[in-house]
């Protein structure tokens, strides 16, 4: 394999972080970090523009919008010691087997972002099983009913087209995000454990574009279930490992 000139790395004055830890992409979710961090006593430590808190028990990173992003910023984080991530994030429905509201666990990916073509032996950009039955589980005893199939992943928002959400659906696509297929890359790539929960914040099969992110019953939903994500990563519900 080819050598890289830039590496991630642990530098001296970097934590090491826990195996377990929560990526969540969305920069609406990190105005909660800070009172996720006190109630579990997470220490702040530097990420590029993100932010990054952590116990001996699991971290919390984030935000990191569109694949090269997030892909440097997980690449940081499996530097510093991760190794069972779980990813936290919005997406749109393709289809509408999905509708907003809906809890949503990525099985496989379509990649249309320019982050994992770098990374060799990507494959199907299939989650860790197990990871991801520990989750499911977990967000199932929590009170949320799930459901699973493949993503689309495109890192310009701005051309997801009619046409284009009308061919993933009828390739059995149920949503569409800006990260998951690079960070499935990345931790193939890096042999980590990776799984990923997306909270549907719009729909793109209607004839108009509806969206419902910034409705006050989602941003209570999203923040709820980062919230239970926490809840179990401290009190060990996903350390099955």
């Amino acid at each position: 394999m080819e050598q890289c000139i830039v590496n991630p790395v642990r530098d001296k004055r970097d934590p090491e972080l826990p195996p377990l830890g929560i990526f969540a992409v969305n920069p609406t979710d990190a105005f909660n970090f800070p009172a996720l961090a006190e109630m579990y006593g997470l220490q702040q430590h530097f990420l590029f523009h993100s932010k990054l808190y952590s116990s001996d028990r699991f971290f919390l990173a984030g935000p990191a919008v569109g694949a090269p992003m997030a892909a440097m910023c997980l690449e940081k984080c499996i530097a510093l010691g991760a190794r069972y991530v779980i990813v936290y994030g919005w997406c749109g429905a393709v289809c509408d087997l999905l509708a907003s509201g809906d809890v949503f666990l990525p099985t496989s990916g379509f990649s249309e972002e320019g982050t994992s073509d770098h990374y060799p032996g990507a494959g199907n950009f299939a989650p860790d099983v197990k990871l991801m039955g520990n989750v499911n589980k977990a967000l199932s005893q929590a009170g949320y009913n799930t459901k699973q199939g493949p993503v689309w992943t495109i890192d310009a928002v701005y051309r997801e087209t009619k046409a284009k959400v009308r061919y993933f659906g009828e390739q059995g696509v149920l949503g569409v995000d800006m990260e998951y297929t690079a960070l499935s890359a990345v931790s193939a790539f890096r042999g980590i454990s990776l799984a990923a929960v997306m909270l549907v914040s719009d729909e793109l099969y209607h004839e108009k574009w509806r969206p419902q992110f910034n409705r006050k019953t989602f941003r209570r939903k999203t923040k709820q279930l980062l919230a239970d994500l926490c809840r179990e990563a401290d009190g060990g519900g996903l350390k099955d490992l």
